[in-house]
């Protein structure tokens, strides 16, 4: 197998290496060149990825901000082979597949939305590893959800980088459960350690302060692109987490105990509805 990859950063570097020690030939191409031969030194990629030698991939991957994939997608498309995938590895769907399946449809090849469901604090192709994505899930967001073929010849391509599980789902969709499990996370975390007191925080700090602070280490640029992409349902969580938060504060001003039991037993069982026990 022959993979492409585009960008490799932190996403794409672990991609090429995963496919590479598994001993599938990888292409590569990088905005910074520099890096791209960096990794064919280091033994992740072959050779770059281009025009001449892009019909020789059976996969793509597109690991770029989303209007950059769709770019490059529509750049280099009259150059791909028919029977290659195309997918990408961005943050949001709807964006990037409205963009990318009208140009897999005009130049006859398959594109599919993905989001691997992996990652670190840590962005840049020096902080990629081969087993970054080893049993974790990947989200695909296919044009027709129902095509099995398909999803098999896709979980077929991914094998050397070995996800545990896939979900199907629309880009939409996507986007609505994204804005709850991966960006409130970014935003609370971020806003969350510019307290004043988080200077002072070390000996008095454990578990808590660690999980909740953990993600405010991100890629601002990266993130901010994200964060605008899907702001309606991003929106929509924030104030949910904002009214809440309001109730909270309304009980601990007034000295409610009665009532800040019962918020706190509301969460506590909510947990366990949605997460076990």
């Amino acid at each position: 197998m022959t993979a492409g990859i585009v960008g490799l950063g932190l996403i794409g570097g672990s991609f090429a290496k995963a496919y590479h020690k598994k001993g599938e030939r990888v292409l590569a191409f990088n905005r910074s060149r520099e890096v791209v031969d960096f990794a064919m030194i280091n033994g992740d990629v072959d050779a770059v990825l281009t025009k001449d030698n892009v019909s020789e991939c059976d996969i793509i991957i597109i690991c770029i901000y989303p209007e950059a994939a769709a770019q490059y997608l529509s750049s280099i498309a009259p150059y791909i082979r028919k029977d290659t995938i195309v997918i990408d590895s961005c943050g949001t769907k709807r964006k990037v597949c409205s963009l990318c399946f009208p140009i897999a449809d005009q130049y006859g090849f398959t594109f599919v939305g993905a989001h691997p469901m992996a990652g670190t604090k840590f962005s840049g192709y020096k902080y990629a590893y081969a087993d970054l994505f080893r049993n974790e899930p990947m989200v695909l967001v296919p044009q027709d959800q129902g095509d099995i073929f398909l999803l098999s010849k896709v979980k077929k391509l991914l094998e050397p980088v070995g996800f545990g599980t896939y979900s199907v789902t629309t880009a939409e969709e996507h986007d609505r459960m994204i804005a709850f499990t991966s960006q409130m996370a970014h935003v609370v975390s971020n806003a969350f350690i510019k307290s004043p007191t988080a200077s002072f925080h070390k000996g008095f700090s454990a578990g808590s302060y660690k999980d909740m602070t953990r993600v405010a280490w991100l890629n601002p640029e990266l993130w901010a692109e994200l964060f605008l992409e899907n702001r309606d349902f991003l929106l929509e969580e924030l104030k949910t987490l904002s009214d809440c938060l309001g109730k909270y504060e309304k009980a601990i001003r007034e000295d409610d105990h009665d009532e800040l039991i019962r918020l706190l037993e509301e969460g506590r069982k909510r947990k366990e509805e949605v997460d076990g026990i």
